[in-house]
């Protein structure tokens, strides 16, 4: 059977030659075939030259490419791609590291494989797909991990309910593939928390804040510290190594359960931990001036560019708030984690939020994601994670 073959509009080829990953549904002329969610499809110019070959979906993003080379997408080639990843893991000393037994195995396109997120929980492998044709090879996804990484796989978690919108015709069910794991435990620096595969955010942990929470150690010994959108605790357990006091915020209260259980696990019954369950922004107008540090790290204010300028507003008001309230020499750990915010345009709300409030801030160091989430150099919406510590005189 011939492939199915997208041809683009005049000019809609150019990204694609740049290597990037993303056919958009407005850069297609036409369709020959028919093709279904998931399948593969070949891209081609107006000109009917090959471009790149991928998967489909009748979405904004309607091809994400596998490979700009005319070849089988066939299990040696996914083997080839995941062995890839793996190396660069080992080289950039993340696997076999006795400081964490956490870390992000495949990063979508930071690795070329697009739409496949797996995390290494201490053992337990967290697959997301988020596109129907990597979810179709699922089984075999799971089969090459445990043949890749032998013994230090004991178990595969498949947690894709929720990230394949457009999947029509079947309804992921979040479960084991391969093992079990009543209940996952792991350590990061010396640090422990525990996992929830089942309800917890992403595939359980926010692993990318790994670096951050560590540079958090340096400037939080005898503070006063507020930890806001604190979800799991990641950066309330670090901060309660050397603080005089920490208060975790949350709207949610699964999440706070979490923040308090893992504070316990480190801790035990800890009496220089607080946790408030209620809306981060509502805390901020109403309270006083009480802390050293503060951190702001909450969920994507934006998923889509049509919504960007309210997501920079967002994070203007939410700096501003923290900027008027912090103590004189406090320290702020400040984040997006939204892909269509830019660095730049992030750090021009968060000064914009600070010349607003007609206080003296400096810029100490700016932050990102670790290298276990690589950026594609082709593709900058991979560079999702941007952080600034700013100094309030």
């Amino acid at each position: 059977m011939d492939a199915v073959r997208i041809i683009l509009k005049s000019g809609k080829e150019q990204s694609v030659r740049r290597f990037h990953p993303w056919v958009f549904s407005g850069a297609i002329k036409k369709i020959q075939g028919n093709p279904v969610e998931g399948d593969i499809v070949e891209v081609y110019d107006n000109k009917n030259s090959f471009l790149a070959i991928g998967h489909y979906q009748p979405a904004s993003i309607a091809v994400r490419i596998l490979s700009f080379d005319k070849i089988k997408p066939d299990k040696e080639f996914f083997r080839e791609r995941l062995k890839n990843a793996i190396t660069y893991r080992k080289v950039s000393g993340l696997i076999g590291n006795p400081s964490f037994n956490v870390f992000r195995l495949i990063h979508g396109e930071g690795d070329n494989l697009p739409g496949l997120i797996v995390d290494f929980y201490n053992g337990v492998a967290v697959m997301q797909f988020y596109s129907a044709g990597m979810y179709r090879i699922r089984t075999q996804i799971a089969d090459l991990l445990r043949e890749l990484l032998a013994d230090m796989v004991t178990a595969v978690y498949d947690k894709s309910e929720s990230t394949i919108p457009y999947l029509s015709g079947i309804k992921p069910v979040n479960g084991f593939v391969y093992g079990n794991a009543d209940q996952v435990i792991i350590n990061e620096y010396g640090f422990k928390f525990r996992v929830d595969l089942t309800s917890g955010q992403k595939t359980g942990f926010f692993i990318d804040q790994r670096e951050n929470r560590s540079l958090l150690l340096n400037y939080s010994g005898r503070k006063t510290v507020l930890n806001m959108f604190g979800y799991t605790g990641g950066f309330s357990v670090y901060s309660l190594k050397d603080a005089r006091e920490v208060h975790t915020v949350d709207s949610s209260s699964p999440a706070i359960d979490l923040a308090e259980e893992n504070v316990r696990l480190n801790y035990g019954n800890e009496s220089r931990h607080k946790s408030f369950r209620t809306d981060a922004f509502e805390f901020l107008r109403e309270m006083g001036n009480d802390y050293d540090l503060i951190i702001l790290d909450p969920p994507a204010f934006a998923r889509h560019s049509n919504v960007l300028a309210n997501a920079l507003q967002g994070y203007k008001r939410l700096n501003m708030k923290a900027i008027e309230h912090i103590k004189p020499g406090g320290i702020i750990f400040t984040f997006s984690c939204s892909q269509v915010v830019s660095q730049e345009n992030f750090r021009k709300s968060v000064f914009a939020a600070a010349a607003n409030t007609g206080r003296k801030v400096r810029l100490l160091h700016q932050m990102g994601q670790p290298p276990d989430h690589p950026v594609n150099i082709y593709h900058p919406e991979s560079e999702y994670l941007k952080g600034l510590v700013l100094y309030v005189e």
